[in-house]
């Protein structure tokens, strides 16, 4: 049975992003922070980054959040824009010069290459989003007024602040009344909270959720399931001890649809394996997407958020997934194509990802 996802024409937006979007800050190509004479200015945040997406791909994305009213603020509205991406929902918050109230969080992101890893360093304390309190947006005037099709937010949000954990069930639960569809992407950041705090969380969240997105490390930090087989630093996963630990999932809350993760296997930094699972609950299955081998990197930030957009689209514009297989096929073909540009944000045509999602090659195209 597909998901009953509301009709497009009684909504105002087909998805809201609940979250953080930070400024990132870049050493040109594969250079170092710390020798950096120029840093590259890029926009992103793990749920904008799909609602973004989704605008590149013709639906009608928004997020909500908070900025700062200065120019670093304006960049990520700016970038919003240029996509169309609404931004009615965002709280400016005052500016006071200094930024001891509230800043745009910033992160300072190295891209890896051959042996190095990619590197990066938060510098988001007292952020505008962290800020937000709740009555920062009006749920009820979103969902139940304006309308809104699906609701994407996740880890990263709930975990920013006090104040972000008491938004969170509250924004949930005002679209779950509304029969808004939900999704949510455990992402899991241990700089930002403990595996404790994350579960006592998150699990009461389980039922207003929909769709669930995450990875093998995810499951285990933020809802206590262990994947049987898994080594302790998670480099090799036993992928029917991961089937079975989703299982479990759904057992537990078979008010979820759909369970989907990325499969990475990190050959090098710029070179890694690339694929991706959907288990579709009513049927009890499970739907793999391409299998991307030696898969070269450009940037692999943002690559989750790549397959979430790509996913949670095929869900929108497939009357709520009578094709799982497109659905997760697209998300793997959006993760991928999203790695080979720099930056957080996709900048992947729908064309292109009907290209790749369809099997079709890296010859060039005149």
């Amino acid at each position: 049975m597909a998901l009953k996802i509301r009709d497009a024409a009684s909504c105002r937006l087909d998805l809201l992003s609940l979250g953080e979007c930070m400024v990132r800050l870049s050493p040109p190509g594969h250079g170092r922070i710390e020798f950096a004479d120029t840093l590259e200015v890029w926009v992103g945040g793990g749920e904008y980054n799909v609602a973004y997406a989704l605008c590149r791909l013709g639906l009608r994305g928004g997020w909500a959040g908070a900025v700062v009213d200065n120019p670093v603020g304006q960049i990520i509205l700016n970038h919003a824009a240029a996509a169309g991406l609404d931004t009615s929902h965002v709280a400016v918050l005052p500016y006071d010069g200094v930024g001891r109230d509230a800043r745009i969080g910033l992160n300072f992101t190295e891209v890896g290459t051959g042996m190095r890893p990619s590197v990066t360093l938060y510098d988001r304390g007292h952020s505008a989003t962290s800020k937000m309190d709740p009555a920062s947006v009006d749920w009820k005037q979103v969902f139940h007024t304006e309308g809104v099709r699906w609701l994407h937010t996740g880890g990263i949000f709930t975990c920013l602040s006090d104040t972000t954990r008491q938004i969170a069930p509250q924004a949930l639960k005002a679209a779950h009344e509304s029969g808004t569809i939900v999704s949510y992407d455990l992402n899991f950041r241990s700089k930002l909270w403990s595996s404790d705090e994350a579960i006592a969380t998150t699990k009461p969240l389980i039922p207003y959720i929909d769709c669930l997105i995450g990875n093998e490390e995810d499951f285990q930090k933020v809802l206590g399931y262990e994947v049987a087989g898994a080594d302790e630093n998670l480099n090799e996963l036993p992928i029917e001890s991961y089937q079975s630990m989703v299982r479990r999932v759904a057992e537990d809350y078979p008010n979820l649809k759909a369970i989907g993760t990325t499969l990475r296997e990190v050959i090098n930094a710029t070179e890694n394996n690339w694929s991706a699972i959907l288990y579709w609950a009513e049927t009890d299955t499970f739907y793999t997407g391409p299998q991307f081998k030696r898969m070269i990197i450009e940037d692999r930030v943002g690559g989750g958020d790549g397959f979430a957009s790509g996913f949670v689209y095929g869900l929108l514009t497939d009357d709520g997934g009578n094709n799982p297989q497109r659905c997760v096929d697209l998300g793997t073909a959006h993760g991928a194509l999203l790695q080979s540009t720099r930056g957080d944000t996709s900048q992947i045509s729908l064309d292109l990802l009907n290209h790749i999602a369809g099997g079709g090659s890296a010859r060039i195209i005149r």
